[in-house]
Parts: C-alpha cells; structure tokens; sequence
C-alpha cells in the first residue's frame, strides 16, 4: 500500500525501530487517501512484522474517549461540567469545590494513585506502575472506586482549580461519574454510544481481560531484578489499573475512525468540541484541554493539530493526531523489545520523526 511516493515515511518507521523498539504500525491517512505501513518484528525471535492491523494496547488515549463520553453526558444535561462531582457520587466524600471538567482537563489537584513527581525532585508512591513491583503485580485486579480512595487516602497537590497537574485518577472518577449518572457499566456505555455508532469492531474496554484478541504485536519489559536486567514479555497484563484512563485496546484503523469523527464534529456539539480543544493556562508547554493536548506545528506544517498518546506501564505505546478538520489523522502503535535502552528517552525522537514527517515533510503534507 505505501508506494513510492511514500518512501520517506517507511525510512521514518524505520528509524524508530533503529533507535532501539521493537516493533511499530503507522497509518495515516489525508486528503491523498490512505497509507499504513510497519517495521521491526511483530514478536522476538521473529522475523514477521508487526501486522497493520494489530490490536495494540492504547493506554491514555483512552483518556480521549473518556472525555468524550462525559461531554456527551453534558451535552445531554446529565452531567454539569461546572457541578461539584461530590453531587452525583456523595459516597466518596470529595471536594465539593472539584468539577467535572476539573477531572477532564487534570486542574482538581487529586493525587496520581500510579504515584507523584513532585518539583523537588520526590516521588510519592502509590501503586506500582514501573519496575520489578510492577511485573510482579502485572496481573493483579482492580477496581475502580479502590483505586480512587486510595488517591483520595493521599493530601491534594493544590487546591481544586488552582494549578495543572496530570493524574489518572481524575479519569477513573470520570469513569465512576460515568457509571453513577448513565446506571450502566462503563464499558457498556462506551459501546453504546461511541464504539457501535462508528464500528469501531476492534476496540474494546477489557476490564480484568489479560490477553489482546486477534492479530497483535508482543510488548516486552526491559527491567532490574537484585542488580541483573531482565526481560519479560507483558502482552498479558491487566490494565484494570487504569481504569478509564488508560486501559483500552484498539487499532489503528479504529484510532483513525474515531479522532475524525470527533474532530470533524460527528461527536460532540461544536461549542463543547471548542472547549475541549481549548487548552487551559495552567498547562503550561502541555497546552492540555479536556482529554486533549494541543500543538503548533507552525506556518510550515499543518498549523494547530490535537493528539493524545499514550502507553500502559510496559510493552506499548500508541499515537493519535489529527488537524482540526479531522481530513489528516495519523495513528500508531510502537512495542518495546529487549534492546537495552530507556523507552522514555527514546520515545520523543521516535514521536517527532513521525509527526514531522506526517504533517510537515514530504508530498504527504502538501
């Protein structure tokens, strides 16, 4: 599919599986069509590459679909974005000053339940989400409401609306919100009125599910155990850990689908797609809105484009951008291997290679 008019953007997977992951697939796709394309292996020990239309573990990008729902909700006058969430969900004794949009755009200062970084340089653990404890625990369940008291057991970063901070734990309550004000599971309700409506027929919310349906890439997890460097293979792990913020299973293709519609205004109302492409001051050089972060490529590129990335704890990381219309998306999964490099450091590189080469380089962006 990628012919040669496409060639820079096969060098450009290349190069991310060069500086040292495993495995990735790109789609994107413009007013030229569609081009999907792979590198690397789909699995360790194989020379197979990852399959163009593999399911991937989503991570944050779940916080986009997340989002979506509630303003849903609030476009129904179900929900008050500006309501306190204490009056829908009382049981949970919060801050009567948190809201709801607080949860979505990360301003109601509640504790990261993965744990905290804070200025100085500490870190405040909650439960683990790296390392060895994590590995150990990959398979462990959750739930939902646990996972917020145990947020709300830990002293607020600031003040409710006062700063910008980045938590899961605003989306897992989002997701309890969800639940309390529809009377249905989450999962349940994402079918109903995002998932079905666009056929969206590889993603799902997996709950405690371990494994990924259909064709996928592996993920590994490159770690310290007593001083020694190991590697596992985590495509089994339980994402119940991040409940409503990160927990979702898709494709590319269903990534496309989805961030179109929402961006071509198929979703949401146009004055609460406004503000959700809104970014709020206090995110600084995040630019972050509600369930979306906001970019300036510049004169040169394809001016303001919306994304949202993410990764659960180990084995993946996924892509999702689009320009304001929704005509130029480009969605990705990458998977790390064994190569004895950090993920985190590798990963903005990797990230701009692709995005310039999508929105600002070669015949693509024209």
């Amino acid at each position: 599919m990628s012919g040669p008019e496409r060639r820079d953007l096969q060098r450009a997977l290349d190069a991310v599986v060069d500086s040292g992951f495993a495995g990735v697939q790109v789609r994107v796709n413009d007013r030229r069509g569609e081009w999907v394309g792979s590198a690397g292996v789909r699995k360790l020990g194989s020379a197979a590459k990852p399959p163009t239309n593999g399911r991937f573990r989503v991570g944050s990008v779940t916080k986009t679909f997340t989002a979506t729902l509630v303003l849903q909700l609030a476009a129904e006058g179900k929900i008050g974005l500006d309501s306190p969430v204490a009056d829908y969900l009382p049981r949970l004794g919060l801050d009567r000053r948190i809201t709801a949009r607080m949860l979505l755009q990360h301003t109601s200062g509640l504790f990261n339940y993965t744990g905290e970084f804070y200025p100085d340089g500490t870190f405040v653990p909650g439960i683990p989400a790296a390392g060895k404890d994590w590995v150990d625990n990959r398979f462990k369940t959750y739930q939902p409401e646990e996972l917020v008291r145990l947020a709300l057991a830990k002293p607020p970063r600031f003040a409710p609306g006062t700063d910008w901070n980045y938590s899961n734990t605003n989306y897992t309550l989002a997701q309890l919100l969800i639940e309390e004000v529809t009377g249905r599971p989450y999962a349940e309700e994402m079918r109903r009125r995002i998932l079905q409506p666009l056929g969206l027929r590889d993603t799902v919310v997996p709950g405690a599910r371990l494994g990924i349906a259909g064709p996928h890439a592996h993920g590994y997890y490159r770690y310290q155990d007593a001083g020694e460097w190991k590697v596992v293979d985590v495509t089994r792990q339980n994402t119940s850990l991040l409940a409503g913020a990160g927990d979702m299973i898709s494709t590319t293709e269903d990534l496309h689908r989805f961030f179109s519609a929402l961006m071509g205004g198929k979703l949401l109302p146009a004055p609460l797609l406004a503000q959700m492409r809104t970014p709020h001051p206090k995110s600084g050089i995040h630019r972050y809105g509600l369930g979306l972060f906001v970019q300036d490529t510049g004169p040169d590129c394809a001016g303001t484009i919306f994304h949202h990335n993410g990764g659960p704890p180990g084995g993946y990381g996924a892509l999702m951008y689009s320009t304001a219309d929704g005509s130029k998306t480009m969605t990705a999964s990458i998977t790390t291997g064994d190569a004895p490099v950090n993920p985190a450091e590798i990963f903005p590189t990797a990230l701009k290679t692709l995005v310039d080469e999508t929105f600002c380089d070669g015949p693509a962006a024209n």
